[in-house]
């Protein structure tokens, strides 16, 4: 009997203690370690916590990682929408009865050949690309063989339909996507998601996305990273055919965000409606009410006179905030003859520095400013091993925890998991890194326990995080718009904007 309330007793002390445990977790370990001694318990057992560096920096993200205190009800998206299509690349090549030659990229692919040098050229980067299918014909032969290929996958699609589905999967929002809508893509379409009756037609347009995976090997080719080569030919994307019913419904839905994109579907259009129809999209910005913000996500493209158009013909202006990867980065400012320009591509992991500088010029040469009537505040950049949130001060809170956050889901959705799987992601980004090149900047050294870093430079503030890179990514489509999506679900806009 007393062994048996000797150990009652110790088994209820030991309840007590995991309790103080619980309830006071800021209690100095020390003092823990003394009290569990004091009562003969034995070694007191290790205070758990993760100790990789990817451990300790999930761990920092989740407790960074906070609702911001003014949130958005309604979000109205447009207006490019379609069907992805997802399978292997090289798989489809091959049944196309297509061979590795040399690579070339083709700012529009007229032929099968067109597709095997651009698809070549980009896999040997590991870099994502988007283009054009100019032959009807040959595009829907294509599609067609894509579509019925063994462990061929059918997905939402296109910039402003992804978005719109990952903002839906928080109950609490209300979403409104405007774009060309078919049977199959209203399918796969979030029940949460409304899509307003002139939106919706009798067929789908379809994309084909060919993916391939991390050292992936096609004759003499060898892939540095998983990415994809996506391609269609998509004329009422293409057109932005939507835009008109996406601005009138905005007064119906109220939304307080509106997220664009789309324009690079234009580049399969002549010179003269591309600027017809940029003229059209400023008007429709400008119709948007006052005080809602207005964020463009861009996405790859070749035309140079398109890009430059879309920085000079007053988009830029009359946008709120900007998502674009670092692919679309250098084109920007080669387009726009901005700092960096003369650089031809990126040499690996694009430098934090330059991309920093290229950032700063955007804002200071066409964002707001006591000087000059613009809309833009915000540029939330991503590339694979790190993310940048760019803004002007004293228009955007929680941007510390935006930018957490779209690194988050950049792991968790490329490895399909709810949470970061430690064992399956790891650190890329550079140890260290100058924060400009343009000028005296400062040099970071990562510390994974403090996984935000922040830097400002003349009324722009810079907040940096490495990404938690998928080793053996399940999809990489649409990362970017999950990604923006995540940053701005988590961003809030000053009421005075």
């Amino acid at each position: 009997m007393a062994l048996w309330r000797g150990s009652a007793y110790a088994g209820f002390l030991a309840l007590a203690v995991g309790c103080v445990f619980l309830l006071e977790p800021e209690l100095p370990g020390s003092a823990l370690r003394s009290l569990w001694s004091s009562l003969c318990l034995g070694p007191a057992p290790a205070s758990p916590g993760p100790v990789s560096p990817e451990g300790r920096l999930a761990a920092a993200w989740d407790a960074l990682i906070v609702r911001p205190v003014r949130r958005w009800r309604r979000v109205a998206v447009g207006v490019n929408a379609c069907v992805d299509v997802v399978l292997s690349g090289v798989k489809l090549l091959q049944a196309l009865g297509l061979s590795p030659g040399n690579g070339k990229d083709h700012s529009v692919l007229h032929s099968r050949n067109d597709l095997e040098e651009a698809f070549i050229h980009f896999m040997g980067k590991g870099a994502a690309a988007e283009r054009f299918f100019g032959d009807k014909e040959t595009f829907h032969d294509i599609a067609q063989v894509a579509s019925e290929f063994p462990g061929a996958q059918h997905y939402v699609g296109g910039n402003a339909a992804l978005i719109g589905q990952k903002f839906a999967a928080n109950s609490d929002l209300k979403v409104l996507l405007c774009g060309p809508v078919g049977p199959k893509l209203h399918e796969l379409l979030d029940d949460n998601v409304f899509v307003p009756p002139e939106s919706l037609q009798e067929v789908d347009e379809f994309h084909l996305i060919l993916e391939y995976q991390a050292g992936e090997e096609w004759g003499q080719l060898k892939a540095p990273h998983a990415n994809r080569f996506i391609f269609s030919h998509d004329l009422s994307n293409g057109a932005m055919n939507m835009l008109e019913v996406f601005v009138s419904s905005l007064e119906e839905f109220q939304p307080d965000l509106v997220v664009l994109s789309g324009l690079h579907m234009m580049e399969g259009q002549s010179k003269e409606l591309q600027r017809k129809r940029l003229l059209e999209v400023v008007t429709s910005i400008s119709d948007i009410p006052t005080g809602i913000p207005v964020h463009l996500e861009l996405a790859s493209m070749t035309n140079r006179e398109l890009m430059s158009s879309i920085v000079h013909q007053q988009v830029f202006p009359a946008v709120t905030s900007l998502g674009l990867n670092e692919q679309e980065l250098l084109f920007l400012t080669q387009s726009a003859s901005g700092p960096h320009s003369s650089l031809s591509s990126w040499n690996g992991v694009p430098d934090v520095g330059m991309v920093s500088d290229i950032l700063f010029w955007i804002l200071k040469e066409h964002g707001r400013s006591k000087s000059r009537a613009s809309d833009l505040t915000r540029i939330h950049f991503h590339t694979l091993v790190y993310h940048i949130l760019a803004t002007v001060d004293g228009h955007w809170a929680n941007q510390l925890a935006a930018v957490a956050a779209g690194a988050r889901v950049a792991g968790t959705q490329a490895c399909a998991t709810e949470t970061i799987d430690t064992s399956r992601v790891s650190l890329r980004a550079p140890q260290e890194f100058m924060t400009s090149h343009s000028e005296a900047g400062s040099r970071i050294v990562l510390n994974p326990n403090k996984p935000v870093v922040e830097w400002h430079r003349e009324g722009i503030s810079f907040h940096f995080t490495p990404v938690l890179v998928c080793k053996d990514p399940i999809r990489t489509v649409g990362l970017g718009d999950a990604i923006s999506a995540e940053g701005l679900f988590y961003s809030e806009v000053h009421p005075h904007y």
